[in-house]
């Protein structure tokens, strides 16, 4: 990690900090850890892996976000990217445009995520309607969907271990 106010520490994964660092520096060094966790090449062999850095990447946004985790068919993250914005409560989301992306990166699977800005992880039915939908449009292109995680400042939640897909 390239940070002036960061060094390494003696044990691998490890780091110093240097200097006295603001909340938004510290905030800006945990997005830029978080970055680098869901990089080109990483494996996610179970989406739980990847909570804590979506987390951190999106916890803090004031409107919905609709992100995708594209990867491939050894479950490593080709790129991580985000495709939709919304309001307060919703975002409008584009089957085609998530199909578009996936086949534009060679995908052979993804995990999609978004926010909830209250705070609150809990899939809402809307959640639900439109994951169905792109989980079908997504398998029409061979393209498999693992989960939809629901990010709030609260935890997330999965919609494969709610047995959701």
């Amino acid at each position: 990690m390239n940070h002036r106010k960061l060094s390494a520490g003696e044990t691998a994964g490890t780091y110093r900090i240097t200097d006295t660092v603001t909340e938004a520096e510290l905030l800006s060094i945990a997005k830029a850890f978080a970055r680098r966790r869901l990089a080109r090449g990483r494996k996610i062999t179970q989406p739980a892996l990847a909570f804590e850095y979506l987390q951190i990447l999106l916890q803090d946004y004031e409107h919905e976000v609709f992100s995708a985790i594209f990867l491939d068919s050894q479950h490593r993250v080709i790129s991580f990217e985000e495709l939709f914005r919304g309001t307060i409560d919703s975002a409008s989301v584009y089957p085609r445009e998530v199909v578009k992306q996936a086949l534009a990166n060679n995908a052979a699977a993804v995990i999609l995520v978004h926010n909830h800005p209250s705070g609150d992880p809990e899939p809402s039915d809307a959640d639900r309607r439109i994951t169905q939908r792109l989980k079908d449009a997504l398998g029409l292109v061979e393209v498999r969907v693992i989960d939809h995680i629901v990010v709030g400042s609260e935890g997330c939640e999965t919609f494969a271990e709610r047995g959701y897909l």
